[in-house]
């Protein structure tokens, strides 16, 4: 019987599944609890089957090949027919499975955390890991399920989700404000120190523009914690640029120039396809995107 005439193992398809989905035969090991080289044996073993690469190196992990994405398609069959068989009484499918997801630091706590523990009331089997960083969207995704950046992506091999936009506005503390003045227009902030981003650690791009309206303010307090920019402001280090949706939860906190000043960015949620078929990820998907919509008012500043 030739190689092309043998037919591929459910097994082996298995785990193909899982290393197309996480980019690493390390991640894919921990999910299937097999060893890595367990893996890789059973890679070899599909790709001498079917006659060719089913993977290709990349920095960092592994992408599919065009023959791997073909045969991605019968490795979402099989495992939809094996988890048909753990429906829970009533014919309900029961969803389990770890979903990690990249984030900055605001949506990680204001939006991501309260979606993630919306699925687990849902579905208690699945766990949600949010790795907080403000950083450009990864070209290869080895590790993540799921990527919320700022500012539309350039990716490839992966799908890019527009989730909603958010207002960055110039707040001070009442203390800070009382001792040194309300700025009245953009040039009275040239006296005005600025809490931000760290200039030259910043990944994002749409974030280093935002401060480009006061090109005449020097830096105050910096990190590339927005948690800090809050906290440094509430501490009268000068003005902060905030997420009105973080600043606006503080009664010390003072949004001045606001009409003068105010910066629309916007979320996007990047993904490979096939993991965005995933029932789990599916539903921290439409978990994330109805608390952007359920917030949309707070997150553009539009309530006090």
């Amino acid at each position: 019987m030739s190689a092309m005439a043998r037919r591929p193992s459910a097994d082996d398809l298995l785990v193909l599944l899982a290393v197309g989905r996480s980019g690493r035969f390390v991640s894919a090991a921990d999910e299937l609890g097999i060893n890595h080289t367990t893996i890789s044996r059973r890679i070899a073993a599909l790709e001498e089957t079917l006659g060719g690469r089913v993977l290709t190196r990349v920095t960092g992990g592994w992408e599919l090949t065009d023959l791997g994405r073909s045969a991605l398609a019968a490795a979402e069959a099989v495992e939809s027919a094996v988890k048909s068989l753990t429906a829970e009484v009533g014919g309900t499918q029961t969803l389990e499975g770890v979903v990690r997801i990249s984030a900055t630091d605001g949506f990680s706590a204001y939006l991501a955390a309260p979606a993630a523990a919306e699925v687990q009331r849902r579905h208690p089997k699945i766990a949600v890991e949010i790795v907080a960083a403000t950083r450009r969207a990864s070209q290869q995704r080895s590790g993540l399920d799921l990527e919320v950046v700022v500012g539309e992506p350039q990716v490839l091999r992966a799908k890019a989700i527009r989730l909603g936009e958010y207002c960055l506005g110039l707040y001070g503390s009442r203390e800070y404000l009382r001792e040194n003045g309300i700025p009245a227009t953009i040039h009275d902030l040239a006296r005005y120190p600025l809490v931000y981003f760290i200039d030259s650690m910043l990944q994002v791009d749409d974030l280093d523009l935002a401060s480009s309206f006061a090109p005449a303010m020097r830096e105050s307090v910096s990190s590339t914690n927005v948690f800090v920019h809050v906290e440094a402001t509430r501490a009268a280090a000068g003005l902060g640029l905030l997420p009105c949706f973080m600043a606006d939860r503080h009664d010390d906190l003072v949004r001045v120039l606001r009409d003068a000043v105010s910066v629309r960015l916007a979320y996007w949620l990047v993904a490979r396809a096939e993991t965005l078929r995933r029932p789990e990820v599916a539903a921290v998907v439409d978990a994330i995107c109805a608390r952007v919509r359920e917030q949309r008012g707070v997150l553009l500043g539009l309530r006090d």
